[in-house]
């Protein structure tokens, strides 16, 4: 599950940084990193989800 955390922390990092880049540069491309990264977040806190369930069981 630690691995699982590291994994979201990291993704986050890059969403924050290409959106950040998008919002303050205009930068096109950083814009569709963002979303890229978006979709793995939400995966991987899905993967957080079930993991967290079956740790409280």
């Amino acid at each position: 599950m630690k691995q699982l955390v590291e994994k979201i922390a990291a993704a986050y990092a890059e969403f924050a940084k290409d959106a950040a880049a998008q919002a303050e540069n205009g930068n096109k491309a950083a814009g569709a990193r963002a979303r890229k990264a978006s979709l793995a977040i939400e995966k991987a806190m899905k993967e957080f989800r079930k993991a967290s369930i079956e740790a409280a069981k």
